[in-house]
Formats: structure tokens, C-alpha cells, sequence
């Protein structure tokens, strides 16, 4: 005769699947393979390594360069855009905000950011503009007389 033995049964409650909780887990893997590999964020501003790039529209119109930059909850001070030769560098600061609970959960960014693009040398740096309205940062790179595409005629 073969004893058998009693079943146990665990007292372990199995864990709930969240796949929302997978989905960061799986972000966070991804984003600290490609700083192991680049070295940090792509698109950061120099020497920012702790930082986070937005997310950035670049549209080329006939006279001009569109930047269209994602950046929720920032104030218009908080934001710095300098041209260096033929770079244009947007950069600044989300600052957290005071709360008086306890955070449980926090899936958006605060902290410093950075966005660096290389735009063709024919541009006319001294008249690029910017507004921030409803959290959409847009800068105008106009570009330079001579860059302007026009149109050419033939004639028989």
C-alpha cells in the first residue's frame, strides 16, 4: 500500500495581477538599459544626467522651424531656450508642489529638464519666438533669408 500524504494548502493569498504595474516595471527596464548604453537621457540638456527630455514636435514650414514642446504644470519663468551656433538648448524645472498627505503613487515627472536639437546653420537666430500657452511651449525658428525655399519658374 502507498501512503499518500495530506494536501497542504498554502495560506499565501495569490497577489492581484496589475498590468498597469507591469507595464512600469517594464518602462523603468527599458529606460535604465538605454542610460547604461547612451549614458544617459537622449535629447538632455548638457550636463543634466538626472533629468527628463519632453516630448517635442519639430515641424518645417517654407520660412521657419516649429518646435512644439510638451511641458504640463510649468511656468513660463521656470523655462530657458538658448541657440548656441546652430543648436537650439530648451531647459528647466518642473518643481514638485507641496502636498499635505502622504504621496501613495507618483507617475509624473518633476525635476529638471532638457531638449537639444541641431537646426541647419540658415537660420535667423536673432528673431526666433517663443510662447507657452496651456502647457505647450512653441518656439518659431525663423530660417534665413537665403534657406527660404522658393520656387522657380521655367520658361521655354
Amino acid at each position: 500500500m502507498s501512503q499518500t500524504s495530506p494536501e497542504r494548502r498554502s495560506l499565501v493569498v495569490p497577489e492581484r495581477w496589475e498590468p498597469s504595474s507591469e507595464l512600469e516595471q517594464l518602462n523603468d527596464r527599458m529606460r535604465r538599459m538605454l542610460e547604461q548604453t547612451f549614458g544617459g537621457l537622449v535629447g538632455a540638456a548638457p550636463g543634466d544626467k538626472q533629468g527628463w527630455s519632453p516630448l517635442v514636435d519639430i515641424e518645417e514650414q517654407d520660412d521657419a522651424y516649429v518646435l512644439e514642446a510638451d511641458l504640463p504644470g510649468v511656468r513660463r519663468e521656470d523655462v530657458k531656450i538658448e541657440q548656441v551656433g546652430s543648436e537650439l538648448l530648451i531647459s528647466g524645472e518642473f518643481k514638485e508642489r507641496d502636498r499635505k498627505g502622504i504621496l501613495r503613487k507618483q507617475t509624473r515627472r518633476v525635476g529638471r529638464f532638457g531638449y537639444r536639437i541641431a537646426l541647419p546653420e540658415q537660420i535667423a537666430g536673432d528673431n526666433i519666438q517663443a510662447k507657452l500657452k496651456d502647457g505647450v511651449l512653441t518656439v518659431h525658428v525663423p530660417k534665413a533669408q537665403r534657406a527660404q525655399r522658393r520656387r522657380v519658374e521655367i520658361t521655354s
